[in-house]
Formats: C-alpha cells, structure tokens, sequence
C-alpha cells in the first residue's frame, strides 16, 4: 500500500517523535489567523473538484520522513484537515516543519483510494501557529459521518485487539516495516496502521502496537487516513 520508498533519516524523525507521543496533547493555547485573500476556507476545498488547484492556509501536525526534496505532512486548521502528499520541500525547510507552523500551500486536490489529499504541491510559511486537539470519533466509526472528518487528528477508546500486528499488510514484511493490526468497535472490525515513515520503529507507538496481545482494550491516537475504507495512522496507543 505505500506508494514510495523512503530512506528515514535521523534529523527529520526527531521532528517525527513529537507526533508519537504527546506533542498533540500538551495544552498549548491554540491560535488561529484569518485566512488571506484568494485562499480557501476548508469548505471550498471540500466542495472543490478533483484535480483543480487549491490553495490553502493550513498548520503542520506531523510529518512523514522527509527523502528527495519531497515531504508528506498532516495538516489541520481549526475547521478540517489536509493531507499533502509528496509536497515539493528542501532538507532545510523540512527541518523547519514542527508541529504547529502556519503553511500556505498550493497544489491539485487528488484522490486515492478514498484519501483525499492534495498532490504536486508547493508551500511557503506564514506566521502562525496552532495545534489541533484531538477529537474522539469512537462513536462515528461504522457510520456514513466519519469521513467528514478525514485526516484529522483523532482518538479512539475501548478499542478490542482482533489481530496481533503484521509486518506489512499481508504479514510478508520485517521489522521497521509498517504495523497493520485489526481492532474492533460493537461487533465491527476495522483495520488500522502505524505507518513507519511516521512512526518507525523505536517509537513508543510502533513498539506499542508491536506489543499487543488479541483481548487487549486499548485506546489510540493518530491521523484519520482512508485506504478503501477508514485505516488510521496510528501515532500513540494505550493498554486499559
């Protein structure tokens, strides 16, 4: 399921650790700016068409390793989230991407496999700064509204481990490989994923989720990415 191959390097995962542990979660006051002329609200991007350009104003949450002057960032403002994928981006400026710093970005709102993202765009900084608070979709999974809130960073709680995890989506993979485990919410199963340009191996969250034994109840945290279907990206984990 991953569409490149990336080399993790050391600078940027230290960047990367702060979205695995409680870097989301420390209470900082958030602060949101107007957006500026000709950028759209999180609503014109939602009603957009696909692969028309989009600019918008949106603030880092976490990013994926940065490999060949090319990031994948996870992205909210105070009304949505945006994924941005494979954005155009120099060691130095990923470097520079720590949660919560204000981008203004432009590109081609894409899809695929029901993740709407935004492809082959570029991006400069803006003053500002805001991190996300997580919101607890656990009662939406199973339901036709969870998908309103894509790419946002969520929770889950009272979660029951189906699946140890798998190296890989089939299980043919190793270790630093990414984790797919199965949870379950009222009787339905749901697929989730420690994605290991995000989170790789070493992190408390790999190494939680590593660690989970079926009958486990867990709560979890991470991005709400689609793969055919909700497949969260994983970025903290809780045995109860």
């Amino acid at each position: 399921m991953k569409k490149t191959l990336a080399i993790i390097l050391a600078l940027a995962m230290i960047f990367t650790f702060v979205a695995c542990g409680d870097a989301n979660s420390k209470g900082e006051e958030p602060t949101i700016d107007a957006k500026s002329e000709g950028v759209m609200t999180y609503e014109e991007f939602v009603a957009a068409e696909l692969d028309s350009e989009v600019v918008v104003e949106t603030y880092v949450q976490a990013h994926q390793s940065w490999w060949e002057d090319q990031i994948t960032c996870y992205t909210q403002d105070q009304d949505g989230a945006y994924f941005l994928y494979n954005m155009a981006c120099s060691e130095a400026d990923a470097e520079k991407l720590v949660p919560g710093t204000k981008i203004k970005v432009t590109g081609y709102k894409s899809e695929w496999a029901g993740e709407v993202e935004i492809i082959d765009a570029t991006f400069e900084f803006e003053e500002g700064s805001y991190i996300a608070p997580a919101f607890d979709v656990t009662d939406l999974l199973g339901t036709d509204e969870l998908i309103n809130h894509q790419n946002k960073f969520v929770t889950f709680t009272g979660l029951t481990v189906e699946s140890e995890a798998l190296y890989k989506w089939d299980g043919s993979g190793q270790d630093g490989d990414d984790l797919y485990f199965t949870v379950s919410k009222d009787g339905e199963s749901y697929q989730f994923t420690v994605e290991s340009y995000l989170c790789g191996a070493g992190t408390d969250a790999y190494e939680g989720v590593k660690a989970l034994k079926v009958g486990d109840t867990v709560d979890l945290e991470g991005f709400l990415y689609w793969y055919e279907g909700v497949n969260p990206h994983i970025t903290g984990v809780t045995v109860k």
